[in-house]
């Protein structure tokens, strides 16, 4: 994975391409999962595809077994692949006119496949209770709206937060990250790591932690700590120039003190094992809930997950959908696809085989029942999750708007231009600002 030729995409990288319609190569590589289809005998034949690992597939295609015998006549074509190949797979579908019935959906897809009429809106199969959402946080349910209709549902929570060394911290004299910590801690904390003169494997300066100035998710927590949000609306972003040239000198500077991982560091992260940190350059890396037991796993087991850092006091994080689960516009049938949408989001038995593969169940009933059989890491993302709630945080956004994934591939173009001294925080920022409105009025 770290070879230059093989090392694996970003999943912002994927679905900007995907959302580009950039290539269909990857299309070939989804796998089916699925049984022999009873549509031909008189029955009825659904179709669910997801992305995921085969830890996921296997639980997966094992709960929709129990959803197929409780439902005599209905048969669940299943399918899954890797991220990539599955987000070039659902935009050739969508493009043909028909995505599967169930699909698995990333946050970002939503306005992109709600817009182009891909998706069903679910407003009355809630409201009649085929699909149950009473135990899922309505504020959490808003993920899955464009212009105000239910298109997709959550099938996973997750939050952000820092995985950090604390052996390292210790070392430097740096105390437990608190959810009130502020970023002013933070860039205090990489400059005292710094200052230990540790060396990496290879004899090169360790730092306090990766660069996450072209990360757009970095940014949107920092704008909501400040108390504003990444986007106003669906054609109007929710920062100013001065915003994000704040944003980007801040991590300009800690870089140029060395306190944070240098431009071709930065350029070559794109998993954690090929970040800063899982390449042993650095104490700490932004990442999410989900994917944070791979670190403790690469590295050790004095890695933990630490708070977003405030301002004030005032956190920006909020809780994500992981991913989401819609039903395709072009079902034929519709009252069945979405009895397998809640069986998989409500059933108690589905849960128990699902478990946390797709991060916290949305459910918090049956999210507190899995809860009890988690041990390691992945219990302590999951009491990390119990803790934030519990400090405060903001109510999420809806699904940002079909724009969004073009900005991220321009926002990660003017953090690369800058590090490399090619534009100033100032004149890379006016460039994205300029960039983004376009898109966003297109």
């Amino acid at each position: 994975m770290s070879g230059a030729g093989n090392r694996p995409l970003s999943r912002r990288a994927l679905l900007t391409s995907a959302a580009l319609g950039v290539g269909t190569a990857l299309t070939s590589t989804l796998t089916s999962c699925s049984r022999t289809s009873a549509g031909g005998s008189g029955g009825i034949a659904l179709t669910f595809s997801w992305w995921g690992n085969d830890d996921r597939a296997a639980r997966t295609n094992k709960a929709v077994k129990i959803f197929e015998k409780e439902h005599p006549g209905v048969t669940v074509q299943t399918s899954n692949g890797d991220f990539g190949a599955y987000l070039q797979k659902l935009a050739t579908q969508a493009a043909g006119g028909g995505i599967p019935d169930v699909v698995q959906l990333d946050y970002r897809q939503i306005s992109q496949y709600a817009g182009g009429k891909a998706l069903l809106p679910l407003d009355d199969v809630v409201k009649d209770g085929t699909i149950r959402t009473s135990d899922i946080d309505k504020d959490f349910l808003r993920t899955g709206t464009f212009k105000g209709d239910q298109y997709a549902l959550p099938m996973g929570r997750g939050i952000t937060g820092y995985a950090y060394d604390t052996a390292v911290y210790k070392k430097a004299g740096i105390p437990t990250p608190q959810p009130s910590w502020t970023w002013q801690d933070w860039a205090r904390a990489n400059r005292k790591i710094a200052a230990l003169g540790l060396r990496t494997p290879d004899g090169r300066h360790f730092t306090g932690a990766s660069d996450g100035g072209g990360n757009e998710d970095v940014f949107e927590d920092w704008l909501r700590s400040h108390g504003k949000a990444l986007y106003a609306s669906q054609t109007r972003l929710g920062f100013t120039e001065d915003d994000l040239t704040a944003f980007w000198t801040f991590f300009d500077k800690l870089r140029k003190e060395g306190a944070l991982a240098q431009a071709r560091d930065t350029i070559q992260g794109k998993s954690t094992e090929t970040g800063a940190m899982g390449r042993r350059i650095a104490a700490a890396d932004y990442t999410w809930d989900a994917p944070f037991p791979g670190y403790p796993a690469l590295l050790g087991d004095t890695v933990h997950f630490a708070p977003v850092p405030t301002i004030d006091g005032r956190q920006g994080v909020y809780f994500k959908p992981s991913m989401l689960v819609g039903i395709g516009a072009h079902t034929h049938h519709p009252k069945e696809a979405a009895q397998l949408v809640d069986f998989l989001l409500n059933d108690p038995r589905a849960g128990d085989i699902l478990g946390f593969s797709r991060s916290t169940p949305p459910n918090r009933k049956i999210a507190a029942r899995v809860a009890t059989t988690l041990k390691g890491p992945e219990r302590e993302i999951y009491d990390y999750a119990q803790a934030m709630e519990k400090y405060g945080l903001d109510r999420p956004p809806t699904a940002p708007p079909r724009g969004d994934l073009a900005i991220q591939a321009a926002f990660t173009r003017g953090h690369q231009r800058m590090i490399y001294g090619l534009a100033t925080p100032r004149q890379a920022a006016r460039d994205l600002i300029d960039e983004a409105e376009k898109e966003l009025r297109s």
